[in-house]
Order: C-alpha cells, then structure tokens, then sequence
C-alpha cells in the first residue's frame, strides 16, 4: 500500500493522518499516512531513508519547512515564491519535487467554502513572517484591487511588498476600510490582537484567521464585536492537506463536511 507521512517537531498532534485518512475513505484510495518526528539533525537523511523505502509523499511542517525547499531539485512557482515547502514528492526520474500548498487551501477555503471573493477586494494582510509569505501568490492571482502588508516591523513588511509588488505600512498608518482582512500573525495563539484601529473594518469587512480554535479568535472576536463576519483557518489546515492529496492522487477531495466534521469534533472535546 502506497506509503506517506508528515515530518514535523513536534509532531504528535498532528491532524493530518486523521485528515488524509477521511481523503482516502471519501475519493476510494487505498494509502497509509502517519506520522513522523522530525530530527534536528537527521531531518534530510529522513526524508530520503523515506523515499528509498518507496514512500510516495511527504507533509512538511514546522520546523523544516525551509531545510525540505532546500533539499528539492525541483520546486512549484508557489514554492519558490513562499521560500519553503510543505509538500514533497519523489518524481520517476528520482527528482525531489517541492510544492507549497498553504496559499491555495487558504484561498479555495475562503472562496469555495465561504462564498467570498478576493477579486478587486482591498485586502490587509496582517503578518510579515512565513505564514503571510506563503500565501501572498495564490492571493494575487485572484486580481484583488491591493494588498497590503501591515507589520509591527515595517521594514520587514516593506521587504515582502517589494518581492510580491504590493504595499506596506506600519500598524498606525493604515487607512480603512478594507473589504477583507487576513491575520497572518501568531498573535492569537497567545490570545493578543495587533494594535487595530476601528476605522479599517466596517460591517462589510469580512474577516479571516489562518489560526483555529474552538473559541472565537481574538482577532475574530475583535471583527465581531464591530459587526464584520469571518472566519477561522481550520478549513485553511483541511485545504492545504486537500491540495497536496491532489499532487500525489490526481483527484480532489471535497473539503466543507470534513471541516464541519472536525469542528464539531473539537467542540465535544470541551
């Protein structure tokens, strides 16, 4: 039976066996997915003990997402754009192939699961890091009217904005509304929110966190409590791992129920 796994550190709340587990189920493939610690120090020697024994696919997640774009022969346009991997895949040719499939899951989740649009929008997106960087292609590919790149560090946001041809400002200088805003910082992992001003939201804003949880952000509450809808990046986690099923299947598994599905999960876990 065709072999992937995800190699990450830590590792062990991973959702992506379960994830790839309801792919196969749905779309009628028959593959094992598990999961795999990554090793500071062994990481490019695992993934290649992985190929070696005819394992098919890998997932990359933190912290090797940079060291797999590193070790890649060949690597997407998405890829090279984001600096980083998440995806691998041995072609016939015994080529190392890198994708990066965060942007896109982000994207068709905000499209196809919640109906919005990205094209001739005004976007802010919040967040200079890597998390921002990989999904700035798939966003402008959809022609959005600007994208801007807000940073505590502005310089960091200016160098971003240059690379992708888009804008940069600082927290305090933004000037609103947008029609979407996009939380590409960890912030709300520890329950803060970047320095916002009321005036860059309306009740037309419609907002999105790539972070999840069972409770609202904090950045979704702050949108909220201002009368702008939004949503969580648990469909991000669902379309990301959707995309990469696709490079290594040929086929693309239905995303929205498992995302309900996983949703309600988390809820009864509480």
């Amino acid at each position: 039976m065709d072999q992937y796994a995800v190699v990450g550190n830590p590792i062990a709340h991973s959702k992506s066996p379960s994830i790839h587990a309801h792919f196969a189920t749905l779309t009628n493939q028959a593959l094992v997915y598990s999961t795999l610690l990554g090793d500071e120090v062994e990481f490019e020697n695992q993934v290649r003990d992985f190929f070696e024994k005819d394992g098919k696919g890998l997932n990359i997640t933190v912290p090797f997402k940079e060291r797999a774009y590193a070790m890649c022969d060949i690597l997407s346009q998405r890829a090279k754009q984001a600096g980083a991997v998440n995806t691998l895949l041995m072609g016939k040719n015994g080529d190392l192939f890198g994708d990066n499939t965060d942007g896109i899951g982000m994207v068709r989740d905000i499209i196809h699961n919640h109906g919005q649009s990205l094209t001739d929008k005004r976007i802010l997106l919040l967040g200079a890091g890597g998390a921002v960087r990989g999904v700035l292609e798939p966003v402008l590919a959809e022609n959005p009217e600007s994208v801007t790149i807000a940073n505590r560090t502005v310089e960091k946001a200016q160098l971003l904005a240059d690379q992708f041809d888009c804008l940069a400002s600082s927290f305090e200088a933004l000037e609103g509304p947008f029609d979407i805003i996009i939380n590409g910082t960890s912030a709300s992992l520890s329950g803060s929110l970047p320095p916002l001003k009321d005036e860059l939201i309306n009740a037309d804003t419609w907002c999105y966190d790539m972070m999840y949880g069972k409770e609202r952000t904090v950045f979704l509450q702050w949108a909220h409590e201002r009368g702008a809808d939004g949503a969580d990046g648990l469909g991000m986690l669902v379309g990301q791992a959707a995309e990469a099923f696709y490079l290594w299947r040929q086929i693309r598994p239905e995303t929205a129920s498992l995302v309900d599905a996983m949703r309600e999960q988390m809820e009864a876990a509480y």
